[in-house]
C-alpha cells in the first residue's frame, strides 16, 4: 500500500521536539483501548473510524502529527487528511517505537 502525504517524523524526533518544549499539534487515531493504555501528552484522540465525521475537531492552520500503534493507520489517516487540506506529518513506527514518557 502506497500512502499519499508529503510529510513523516520518527518518535525520537517527536521527543526531542517535546523535550525541547515544541507545542506539537499531535492527534492519535488508535482504538480507545490502546490509548488508555498509554498515549503522548497533549495529543488528542480520535479513532481512526471515526475520523472523517470529526474533521470539524481539527485545526486546519496547524502542522498535525499523526499517530497511532506502528504507522500504519496513521499512514491512512494522514492521506484522509492531506486529502481535505491538512498539513500532516506521519509519525513513522508509532507509539511501537515509542521510548520516552507517556500519560495514562
Amino acid at each position: 500500500m502506497a500512502f499519499k502525504f508529503p510529510k513523516a517524523t520518527t518518535p525520537q524526533e517527536v521527543a526531542l521536539r517535546l523535550n525541547r518544549g515544541e507545542k506539537l499539534y499531535m492527534l492519535d487515531v488508535r482504538e480507545p483501548e490502546e490509548w488508555a493504555v498509554g498515549h503522548l501528552e497533549g495529543a488528542k484522540h480520535i479513532p481512526l473510524g471515526q475520523l472523517s465525521g470529526r474533521l470539524h475537531e481539527l485545526d486546519k492552520s496547524k502542522e498535525i502529527i499523526v499517530i497511532c500503534r506502528s504507522g500504519n493507520r496513521s499512514g491512512l489517516a494522514c492521506e484522509l487528511l492531506n486529502e481535505k487540506g491538512f498539513d500532516v506529518v506521519n509519525m513513522t513506527g508509532g507509539m511501537n517505537n515509542w521510548n520516552d514518557v507517556v500519560e495514562s
